[in-house]
């Protein structure tokens, strides 16, 4: 089991250069498991698309519902975020030492308590991954 990030995520659904590297992964990997920022982190990342005119709203509104259906239907499994979740992440990021993102904070400290690797396309997430000591599956 893996813990897959949103960057992967916007590869796979929407036309991006890594799209293919992000198909072969999740359909050749098992279930992926996410959470629910990571709902939230693809559909504002199609909104941005839409705002900077880099997508049709139509076809933003499209992949949503794929999305979204993939997520109701179970292609990902779906983690919890806890109270504690957001306290280790707020913890993480007053150390001042990568610079981790608010979500990306609680991404980590989700695949940090599961145990589990995260799969990203994202280098400044890897990097503070890799510096906490997380196991991290880069796609780029």
């Amino acid at each position: 089991m893996y813990y897959i990030d949103t960057s992967v995520l916007v590869a796979y659904y929407s036309p991006e250069p890594l799209g293919g590297k992000a198909e072969a992964f999740l359909l050749s990997n098992g279930r992926p498991v996410i959470s629910a920022p990571t709902e939230v982190e693809v559909l504002s990342a199609l909104a941005r698309k839409v705002r900077e005119h880099a997508m049709p709203k139509t076809e933003a509104v499209r992949i949503k519902a794929k999305f979204m259906s993939h997520v109701e239907t179970g292609m990902y499994g779906r983690l919890t975020v806890e109270p504690h979740h957001y306290k280790l992440a707020g913890d993480w990021v007053a150390l001042f030492k990568w610079n981790l993102r608010t979500l990306d904070a609680l991404h980590l400290v989700i695949v940090s308590s599961e145990g589990l690797p995260i799969v990203t396309a994202d280098q400044g997430l890897a990097k503070s991954a890799a510096g906490l000591g997380l196991e991290v599956i880069r796609l780029a």
